[in-house]
């Protein structure tokens, strides 16, 4: 079991399989010059395997998502997930992406195993698509959704970032075409992990403005605190039901306190927070022949000084010194 000293315990592994992606979103990272990590210091797909197979079997871990930069850059990526599908006991697995590669490998994905998919697609406008994350890839992240949908990767979630001066307009629109296409649509607050720290409170589209967007045109419902559990997003039922949206306020409504999430860098550290500042190396014990339980004694350590919450609102905080891209959202 990971346990912390507050008493919550993670059954949640985000797995980032590389640093690299496609895109170059303004919230993430910068347009040019960030140094990847070189190969070497890379996980190898049987690392990464073995690891999940120890949290599986020995730690308690019931769900594992697959994040990046863009986890589906990764060469080994259906492997992985086959092999994951076969461990015993078998975790739920997800994927988080940008959807450009999804049209190539949702069947496959679903093939070996995979459960679902999370898409990242912040805008419905190919030109603002194309000024937040730098690249002309609009169709594809659509075509993408639509390929995970007929795979039977659901239910496909999105997730939007909405920005001041960009697409802060969009939520009732979004939502709208969420419906249509069946997709579940979920809300982030835009979070201070741009590799330039260019990042701050004051502006930012908070959850109860889109709340206030999103009830121009639909009427919403909030689900209850009862079926949300450990989950990020606070979700409402549009217009009756059944159909949902979410909102993740991990800013202003922060959920620390529920947190059940334990994660795997692309380079073998383990971070207890998405905002930790603090690393523990797991990739050195694996190279070094440790056994499974001394991993697992240093992965439980790990857990064991999560600090109480992210503290994103305390003038104190520091923001971590590794974009998204790097630590795995």
């Amino acid at each position: 079991m990971l346990i912390d000293t507050y008493g919550r315990v993670a059954t949640d592994l985000r797995v980032s399989l590389t640093d690299r992606c496609n895109l170059r979103c303004t919230y993430c990272m910068p347009e040019e010059g960030l140094q990847w990590l070189a190969k070497p210091d890379l996980l190898t797909d049987d690392e990464i395997v073995r690891l999940i197979d120890i949290a599986v079997r020995l730690l308690g871990i019931e769900e594992v998502r697959f994040t990046g930069g863009e986890p589906l850059l990764r060469p080994g990526v259906v492997g992985i997930v086959e092999r994951v599908a076969a461990l015993a006991p078998r975790p739920q697995m997800s994927i988080t992406t940008n959807g450009i590669g999804l049209k190539r490998t949702a069947a496959a994905l679903k093939q070996a195993g995979l459960d679902r998919v999370n898409v990242s697609l912040d805008t419905l406008r190919p030109d603002v698509f194309k000024t937040l994350t730098r690249r002309d890839r609009h169709k594809d992240v659509l075509d993408g959704l639509a390929a995970a949908h007929d795979a039977g990767l659901t239910p496909v979630k999105v997730n939007s970032v909405l920005m001041p001066g960009l697409n802060a307009d969009e939520a009732p629109d979004l939502l709208a075409w969420a419906l249509e296409h069946e997709y579940e649509l979920r809300f982030i607050e835009q979070m201070p992990l741009d590799a330039q720290h260019g990042w701050k409170r004051e502006g930012m589209v908070t959850a109860a403005d889109i709340l206030a967007s999103l009830r121009t045109r639909f009427d919403l419902t909030p689900e209850g605190t009862a079926e949300r559990g450990s989950a990020p997003a606070e979700r409402w039922l549009v217009d009756g039901g059944p159909q949902r949206v979410g909102v993740i306020a991990s800013v202003t409504r922060p959920f620390c306190a529920a947190c059940d999430r334990t994660r795997l860098t692309a380079d073998g550290q383990i971070r207890s927070c998405l905002f930790a500042t603090e690393e523990t190396d797991l990739r050195t014990a694996l190279r070094s022949d440790a056994p499974d339980e001394e991993i697992a004694r240093v992965w439980r350590q790990a857990m064991w000084g999560k600090k109480a919450g992210a503290g994103l609102d305390d003038p104190s905080f520091v923001q971590p010194d590794r974009p998204m891209s790097a630590i795995g959202g």
